[in-house]
C-alpha cells in the first residue's frame, strides 16, 4: 500500500478523488521502476477487445527502452461480472505482484442506459479496482471505443454518439470506485476519426479493433503510464 499512497500523490490524487483522462495522468510505471529497479509488470483484466493490446504495449514499450512485463485474463464476450466470479482471474490478480492493474468491461455496457450501467458495471469496476488496491497495484480503468456504425439496438447511431457515451461511462464509473485514473483510448479512437483514419481502426466487424486499433490504443496506454506527450 505505501507504494499505491507514493502513485496517487504523484498524480494529485485522493480516495475519492476522479483523475480526468488528461494531462496529469503520467510516469505510473517509471515510478514504480525507481523504486525496484526492474520491469514494470501489467495484468489486463477485459475481453477480445483486449486481446492484443498486452502483446501490443509491450514491444511497444521495450521498443522505447521500457522493462514491461504484461499478464492477461481476458475471454472473448466476458463481462467483468463473470470475472469477478472467476477464480482464475481473482487468482492470477491477487498472486501476480502486479504494478498495474487494467480493468475493462464489455463493450456495450459502459454506453447503456445509466439504471443499466449501474447495475452491470460500476459495482464490478469498483471490486476490481479495490482488489488492485489490495496488493498495493495501481488500477487503471481501459476506456473503450463506439462501434463503427454506432449500437445496433438503437436507431440512428453512429462512432460519435455512442463513443460519448462510453466516455461518460467510464467516468462515472471511475468516480463509483473513489477515483480511478483512465486510459482513455476512445478519445485516441475518436482523433483518428477527425482525421480521417476511422475505418483502418476495425476489424471487419466493426466492433473489434484491426491491427492499427491495437497499435492506437498501445499508444494510449504507454502515453498514460510513462507520462509521454501524444504523437508518438
Amino acid at each position: 500500500m505505501k507504494f499505491l499512497a507514493k502513485i496517487l500523490g504523484f498524480l494529485g490524487l485522493s480516495s475519492c478523488a476522479v483523475q480526468p483522462p488528461g494531462e496529469k495522468q503520467s510516469k505510473l510505471a517509471e515510478q514504480r521502476a525507481s523504486e525496484k529497479q526492474t520491469e514494470v509488470s501489467v495484468l489486463f483484466i477485459g475481453n477480445s477487445y483486449s486481446f492484443g493490446v498486452p502483446q501490443e504495449f509491450r514491444k511497444l514499450s521495450k521498443s522505447r527502452g521500457k522493462a514491461v512485463k504484461v499478464g492477461h485474463s481476458t475471454f472473448g464476450g466476458w463481462t467483468l461480472e463473470k470475472h469477478s466470479a472467476h477464480e482464475g482471474t481473482l487468482k492470477k490478480l491477487r498472486q501476480g505482484n502486479w504494478d498495474i492493474v487494467v480493468i475493462q468491461d464489455h463493450s456495450l455496457h459502459p454506453g447503456s442506459p445509466e439504471y443499466e450501467r449501474k447495475k452491470l458495471m460500476d459495482p464490478c469496476v469498483k471490486t476490481f479496482a479495490d482488489e488492485a488496491r489490495a496488493i498495493g497495484a495501481v488500477p487503471l480503468l481501459y476506456q473503450t471505443w463506439g462501434r463503427r456504425d454506432g449500437d445496433e439496438r438503437i436507431p440512428g447511431d453512429d462512432f460519435y454518439a455512442m463513443n460519448e457515451r462510453v466516455r461518460k461511462g467510464y467516468r462515472e464509473a471511475s468516480e463509483h470506485a473513489d477515483g480511478v485514473s483512465i486510459v482513455p483510448a476512445g478519445d485516441a479512437w475518436e482523433r483518428e476519426y477527425r482525421a480521417g483514419r476511422g475505418r483502418e481502426l476495425y476489424h471487419e466487424d466493426g466492433s473489434h479493433p484491426s491491427a492499427y486499433g491495437d497499435e492506437i490504443t498501445a499508444k494510449e496506454f504507454y502515453r498514460v503510464i510513462f507520462g509521454t506527450e501524444r504523437g508518438l
